[in-house]
């Protein structure tokens, strides 16, 4: 199979090369793969994207978006060499889906806001998926997301049915529900990773009661307790950081916070 290089490519020149990388001349390594051998590969390019959108790089989303795309013309390459479907496929097939799920832009009904268009397309999307009961819509979720963001995912659909705080003192008090369980299974009176991870799902439900995404929340706390341990080992100077004691850590610990906590202001 020949191959000519080009000034600039397109899509059809991803799907040209991608199939001679699987071809029998082509490329080993391209040529073993499989979807779940590259399973993986798919979720850390899409986090890499994501990591550049935060990063508020457009050089490097543009990078990292190309190899997203890879990913993705890799996989349909796979079913086309089984004659299921290809890239053009998987195509015609999102482009049928918006133009079904925006009725306001491609056909007769109206959203003047963005709840309304938000409102449209879970109603599509839940008639085009069969989706009519609660158990429809939460075995729906896929178990392969990130567990704090399925827990959003089943709280936000199980809302629809009437399970959703009032206010966030109601889901504050099932946090300190739960936080007691975990204290009495600690004690020998249950299984205590099981509520622990009680307490973690009804944390994750105060959150969005505060109106906040609770994996972006998260993110947010790791990224102060990276930072507070890098400073505390600033701070440390010589001293060896794991040699301190407990209570020289939490002086530096507390000065890390102090100064993180004065710098917002």
């Amino acid at each position: 199979m020949g191959f000519t290089p080009k000034e600039r490519y397109d899509a059809q020149d991803l799907i040209r090369i991608v199939a001679q990388l699987r071809a029998p001349q082509g490329c080993p390594w391209d040529r073993e793969q499989t979807h779940a051998s590259i399973r993986m590969n798919f979720i850390e390019e899409t986090y890499e994207a994501v990591d550049a959108i935060d990063q508020n790089d457009a050089h490097l989303l543009c990078e990292e978006l190309g190899d997203v795309l890879l990913q993705v013309a890799l996989h349909s390459q796979m079913e086309a060499e089984k004659g299921t479907f290809s890239f053009d496929d998987v195509c015609d097939g999102i482009c049928k889906k918006l133009i079904y799920r925006h009725p306001h832009v491609f056909g007769e009904s109206s959203a003047a806001t963005t709840g309304q268009a938000l409102a449209n397309w879970e109603a599509l999307k839940n008639a085009e998926k069969g989706r009519a009961t609660a158990k429809d819509r939460l075995e729906s979720v896929p178990r392969s997301f990130p567990a704090l963001m399925r827990a959003a995912k089943l709280q936000k659909r199980a809302g629809a049915y009437g399970f959703a705080y009032q206010k966030p003192e109601d889901a504050l008090n099932d946090v300190k529900d739960e936080m007691a369980e975990l204290e009495q299974a600690m004690q020998g009176q249950g299984n205590a990773a099981e509520e622990a991870g009680d307490l973690l799902f009804a944390a994750a439900g105060l959150v969005r009661a505060l109106g906040a995404d609770p994996e972006q929340v998260l993110t947010g706390a790791s990224d102060r307790y990276q930072s507070r341990v890098i400073r505390c080992e600033e701070l440390a100077g010589s001293d060896a950081l794991a040699g301190l004691s407990d209570e020289e850590r939490r002086v530096l610990w507390k000065q890390a916070k102090q100064e993180e906590q004065s710098s917002k202001v």
